[in-house]
C-alpha cells in the first residue's frame, strides 16, 4: 500500500481551512441575531438596556446562514456525486 501524504497533507489542511472559516461564518450570523446590552445611562448598578438588532445586522445574519447552507450543501454533493 502507498500513501501520497503530501495529497493527504493538502487535504487536510484546505478541511482544517474550511471548517475554521464555515463555523466563523456562521458565528458571525448568531452575532447579528442577537440582542445587544448596554449599561444604562444613568450608572445603576447591574441596569442595563436591551436593543434589538437592526434589519442590517439581521439581513447580514441571513446572508452568513444562507453562506453557510450553502457550502455544507455543497460539501454533501461533492460526497455524494
Amino acid at each position: 500500500m502507498n500513501i501520497d501524504w503530501a495529497a493527504l497533507g493538502q487535504v487536510s489542511v484546505v478541511s482544517l481551512v474550511a471548517t475554521v472559516a464555515i463555523v466563523g461564518v456562521f458565528t458571525l450570523g448568531i452575532v447579528g441575531t442577537s440582542a445587544r446590552r448596554h449599561p444604562q445611562a444613568d450608572g445603576a448598578e447591574g441596569a442595563t438596556v436591551t436593543e434589538a438588532p437592526t434589519a442590517l445586522a439581521r439581513a447580514l445574519a441571513t446572508v452568513c446562514f444562507a453562506v453557510s447552507a450553502a457550502v455544507v450543501a455543497y460539501g454533501i454533493y461533492l460526497i455524494v456525486a
